[in-house]
């Protein structure tokens, strides 16, 4: 197996799942919330939008590549994951987090061998950044005890894929990504290939047509990785 190591769950869940239900209980006295998926009072993510949470991992193909998916973007999924992404509801992530967990775990399970492979994501832009507060996927990443590495930056200014078309998207994400120049843990890279000699599992919060994730490999294996 690969040395990106996922930290494993709670092994006394069950009494964690207690407290915490108390705590929940009791904080929604003094600041009452609805579910991010239904609305639903008095949790941030409600039983039946957990229900629909439930990790599911599956493998697809988009613009060339094999990619896991944790969930079906639909539904109560769908709400939930707006309303952590552009909701400001941070206070979903805990729920997504087990999703994110399986569907990494099923990537690597791919991978032959005991190699080392970095987690990498895509760069928001500044506006998104700045709107948010924060960064919706190194966040998930975050509960799950890991830190994707800086390796990708935007090579320019692109709009909000959303609302676009397959080729549209496609026009859009190409040339958007660039790899920054680094070290590599082992010595220094050529200057045209920062990357050599290192590998990555990336990381996105939505998959439609696949172009954004395209782009990020082909940065990747521009700068040698």
């Amino acid at each position: 197996m690969p040395n990106v190591e996922i930290p494993p769950g709670n092994a006394r869940a069950s009494v964690g799942s207690l407290i915490r239900a108390s705590m929940r209980d009791a904080v929604a006295v003094l600041l009452p919330v609805a579910c991010s998926g239904c609305r639903a009072p008095d949790r941030a993510v409600c039983r039946d939008c957990r229900l629909a949470l439930e990790p599911a991992p599956r493998s697809l193909e988009r613009a060339g590549l094999r990619l896991w998916t944790g969930l079906e973007y639909s539904g109560a999924v769908a709400a939930v994951l707006g309303a952590f992404k552009d909701g400001g509801r941070t206070d979903a992530a805990a729920a997504l987090a087990p999703a994110l967990r399986a569907s990494l775990c099923a990537a690597l399970a791919e991978v032959p061998g005991s190699v080392p492979i970095e987690v990498c994501t895509i760069p928001s832009t500044p506006a998104a950044r700045r709107a948010r507060g924060y960064v919706p996927v190194d966040t998930l990443l975050g509960r799950l005890g890991l830190r994707p590495a800086p390796v990708l930056v935007l090579a320019r200014e692109r709009a909000d894929q959303a609302g676009l078309d397959a080729e549209a998207r496609r026009r859009n994400a190409a040339g958007g990504l660039v790899a920054r120049s680094a070290r590599r843990r082992l010595g220094p890279a050529p200057r045209d290939a920062p990357l050599a000699g290192r590998r990555f599992l990336l990381v996105d919060d939505i998959v439609t047509t696949g172009s954004t994730l395209a782009e990020a490999v082909r940065a990747v294996a521009a700068a040698g990785g």
